[in-house]
């Protein structure tokens, strides 16, 4: 149950950037963050099929956080499985993937892809809730081609007991070009009774006050971008005062993760292109992002990675601006 005036803050989820190596460390540097959504898992015909991504699962806090497991599906069987598995590992919720905009999803009527066909998500919502032993919830999109989609959704989910719904105010065509459409989401305020969390382009402190003005009955927000870019960003929203030494935070934060990644992979180059993709958010709240980024994306080595990172916070500033809200990547 969420404390009166308590704003809660959720990590999004990243293929291949929040993983669990990423969430250990990451909770261990920095406060705020009240809940941790992993990458979507698919693909789950049997309790093997989890094999090869097992580590994911193996906690259910990490640091005291807790962590809610994603699935990408278009058939209940699966979810079922899927929820069935988790509630065994000792989860309490898992989460339904009806936001992923990638056209090689969405094509194949998976993620946002899902949206216009209302009917088909009922069927799967009459399917698996009776008989899922823990908690759903669903991130979704505005919807696909339009906004309407969602709308004609809502009474849809009102029948169910849904956890909470996570929306990002775009439509999934618009992947994350354009701006978010406040004005979409206000109508779906306004047209459920189940608990919705907002999401989309929170980069600084200042993009959450001016959403918060906007929707003053949220008391759920998810960020992704933003928290990769800045990770202090949680912390901010929620205690508002200046930072102590951030950028030796941040230059202890980026080495463990580093080393952890090392460990992970067991020293393959995986992990050195894991950092450079990590990299290239977190190079936006340095003072010259592109040349920050530079200097660690043409690595090819451990050795020169470690050289570019010295060189980074040697010659570059921690300004923790972040992201700004015209980024259209």
């Amino acid at each position: 149950m969420d404390l009166p005036g308590k704003d809660h803050i959720y990590l999004a989820p990243f293929q291949g950037i929040t993983t669990h190596v990423f969430r250990e460390v990451y909770t261990r540097y920095f406060t705020g963050t009240d809940k941790l959504f992993t990458a979507f898992f698919s693909g789950i015909q049997s309790s093997k099929s989890l094999r090869s991504r097992q580590k994911e699962l193996e906690k259910t806090h990490h640091n005291g956080v807790p962590v809610v497991p994603q699935i990408l599906s278009k058939e209940g069987d699966e979810i079922l499985l899927f929820g069935k598995l988790c509630h065994e590992l000792g989860f309490q919720e898992i989460n339904w993937n009806l936001g992923c905009p990638f056209p090689r999803v969405a094509r194949k009527m998976r993620g946002s892809g899902l949206l216009p066909y209302p009917v088909k998500i009922e069927e799967i919502l009459d399917k698996v809730m009776p008989v899922l032993p823990l908690k759903l919830s669903i991130k979704c999109r505005l919807g696909y081609y339009s906004p309407e989609e969602i709308i004609a959704l809502l009474p849809v989910f009102d029948r169910f007991p849904l956890s909470e719904i996570i929306v990002h105010a775009r439509l999934g065509k618009q992947m994350y070009k354009g701006s978010v459409n406040t004005t979409a989401f206000e109508k779906i305020l306004l047209r459920t009774t189940h608990q919705i969390v907002y999401n989309g382009d929170i980069f600084t402190g200042e993009d959450f006050r001016k959403r918060k003005q906007q929707f003053p009955q949220i008391k759920r927000w998810m960020t992704g971008r933003g928290l990769l870019a800045n990770p202090f960003l949680p912390q901010l929203i929620k205690e508002k005062k200046p930072l102590d030494e951030p950028q030796s935070v941040i230059r202890k934060y980026a080495d463990d993760l580093y080393y952890a990644y090392r460990k992970n992979f067991n020293d393959s180059l995986r992990s050195l292109n894991l950092m450079k993709e990590w990299w290239s958010y977190l190079s936006l709240s340095f003072d010259h992002p592109e040349k920050v980024f530079g200097k660690v994306k043409k690595t090819k080595s451990f050795n020169d990675y470690e050289e570019a990172v010295n060189a980074v916070f040697e010659t570059h500033e921690w300004t923790g601006k972040g992201m700004k809200t015209n980024r259209t990547e």
